[in-house]
């Protein structure tokens, strides 16, 4: 049967992003010639008719990446989302849904789970692998990452019967587990003192408290939370007497617990959450009483980890953009890219950004050799997310006033790197965490 295709005039999308779309043709002209099926595809999402956008790499692919494959898979299924999907996340404040589900239909987000409990079994160098390449497609994976790294507390600290009751549902996304409910408001990053309690009564937990920054509250089936089971004053050491669970979001929210979105700069689905004497089973503790601070400082590590990846994703997404601008546009006769005014913060950015994605690999390998890189995840968080807004700083002012225009993207990836100067954790916390751990300077706080 003959296939129907519809015709897209010349300009960028025909000349530059044709072979992104399979069946597509180049005519004369440089006309580009769409098959009418992926064209109807992409207007049932309510796209135009638009290819991805495909440009030439300008940061070569390591020809000894032993996640080549595993990079080629994600950003094939990121050029199904491509950019006026992501915009109108942005603009309407709404979780990619479809785009999160299309990730878990593909294993991505049961990447660190084994495959006895459904998982693929990955290492986290390879989780790494598929976050990167998310952000350098221009997609957002702050809406699903947490999934990756929140169910190590529950996978390394978990009982049997908790670990085969919900890590296969949580493989196979049947189950969203990627709440996590830490922060306080009068706490911050002061997570010893938390105030959130737990009152054991039977078989069962009584929660009353208030977290905020909890992200995806909203999307999640569970939370991860960390509430106080024994008084800050009455243990020994003030890391003593947390404990964690694992909070079914129907029952509890059923039961007194309360979600309030917080509006952000970004998309980022994040939320308070009120507790009132919210009844938690006892059989939902993970590990054992009081001694949860460890059991997430244990999953601290890769959250940073694979954070820092995201940032690399964002700092090659800027700089492929920065470089293509200025090699493009033309003022006074010649290309921008051919003054050094714009050539060194590119790359330099470049350059911040490949020392980062070094340490992030060395952390990586540390993790998964199961020796200590606390040092080294919150060196490489902090490395990579400063290279992400270099980079993301040199792409606005390359690009000028059009990098505030919603169509280039580059405000909505602006906004979204800044955020990692802050969280999950700060820059000057981390700086602290070096001096007095590595470099044996008085604790400052």
């Amino acid at each position: 049967m003959a296939m129907a295709y519809l015709f897209i005039a010349p300009g960028p999308v025909g000349r530059n992003n044709a072979q992104a779309v399979k069946g597509a043709q180049i005519c004369q002209r440089g006309i580009a010639v769409f098959p009418l099926s992926w064209v109807l595809s992409q207007a049932a999402r309510g796209f135009t008719a638009q290819a991805p956008v495909k440009a030439t790499p300008m940061i070569k692919a390591d020809p000894d990446d032993p996640f080549a494959e595993i990079r080629d898979a994600v950003a094939r299924l990121c050029a199904q989302f491509p950019a006026p999907y992501w915009r109108q996340m942005d603009r309407e404040q709404a979780y990619p849904t479809a785009f999160v589900q299309a990730l878990t239909q593909a294993g991505y987000l049961a990447a660190l789970i084994p495959e006895a409990y459904g998982g693929a079994g990955l290492s986290l160098s390879a989780a790494a692998a598929i976050l990167e390449e998310i952000q350098r497609a221009g997609a957002n994976g702050a809406a699903c990452h947490a999934q990756m790294y929140i169910m190590g507390s529950l996978l390394r600290h978990g009982s049997e019967a908790q670990k085969a009751q919900y890590l296969p549902q949580i493989a196979s996304g049947a189950l969203r587990l990627q709440a996590f409910g830490v922060t306080e408001p009068g706490s911050g990053t002061d997570t010893t003192s938390i105030t959130t309690f737990a009152e054991k009564r039977g078989d069962h937990y009584v929660v009353n408290g208030q977290k905020v920054w909890t992200s995806r509250a909203e999307h999640s089936d569970l939370m991860l939370l960390l509430a106080r089971t024994t008084p800050k004053d009455k243990v020994v050491k003030r890391t003593d007497g947390l404990s964690v669970f694992l909070v079914d979001m129907k029952q509890a929210l059923a039961g007194g617990m309360t979600i309030r979105p917080i509006r952000t700069m970004m998309n980022h689905s994040t939320t308070e959450i009120f507790f009132d004497n919210v009844r938690v089973p006892a059989e939902n503790l993970i590990g054992e009483e009081g001694k949860g601070f460890r059991y997430i400082l244990s999953g601290m590590n890769a959250e940073r980890i694979l954070i820092a990846a995201e940032c690399i994703g964002d700092a090659k997404w800027f700089t492929q953009k920065s470089t293509d601008y200025a090699n493009e546009r033309r003022v006074f006769g010649r290309p921008i890219g051919q003054n050094q005014g714009i050539q060194f913060p590119i790359a330099r950015a470049y350059a911040q950004m490949r020392a980062a994605e070094l340490m992030v690999k060395h952390a990586a390998s540390l993790f998964e050799a199961g020796r200590d890189c606390g040092a080294e995840a919150n060196m490489a968080k902090m490395l990579a997310a400063e290279a992400s807004w270099a980079a993301a700083e040199a792409c606005v002012q390359t690009h000028g006033g059009f990098g505030f225009a919603e169509e280039y993207d580059i405000e909505r990836k602006f906004r979204e790197a800044r955020l990692y100067q802050v969280a999950p954790i700060s820059t000057n916390l981390i700086l602290s965490h070096l001096a007095e751990h590595v470099l044996g300077l008085p604790r400052s706080y």
